[in-house]
């Protein structure tokens, strides 16, 4: 559960942070960035649950990065007004990686991938 909360908190920062960053990312409010950021956030803690366990973190780091580039690329569909470059969305991805990759090591160095 303590993975979910920190997720529900980076993940929406990172997707501001890009959208602040990078001019191939450009939504055309906050709410919609912030919006990507918890469906991206939901979306990695049901990957965890479902496989996250200690010898999986490139595997399941590896599904987030891929995961992430489709939902951040795909928003586009489902936002009106927001404009993204495959480049934007991969750049968001691999920030969300990373990120992604710090929390699963820190899940499974402290036993927490056994809680679900």
């Amino acid at each position: 559960m303590d993975g979910l909360w920190v997720k529900l908190l980076v993940s929406p920062l990172v997707v501001v942070v890009a959208d602040a960053l990078f001019p191939e990312v450009n939504f055309a409010n906050l709410y919609q960035s912030i919006g990507v950021g918890f469906v991206l956030a939901l979306a990695g803690t049901f990957l965890e649950w479902a496989i996250l366990v200690p010898g999986s973190l490139w595997m399941t780091t590896a599904i987030d990065f891929i995961i992430g580039f489709l939902i951040v690329y795909g928003s586009i569909i489902f936002l009106p007004n927001a404009q993204m470059s495959a480049m934007g969305a991969g750049f968001v991805a691999i920030i969300f990686g990373v990120s992604e990759y710090l929390q699963h090591t820190w899940l499974i160095r402290t036993g927490r991938t056994e809680e679900a």
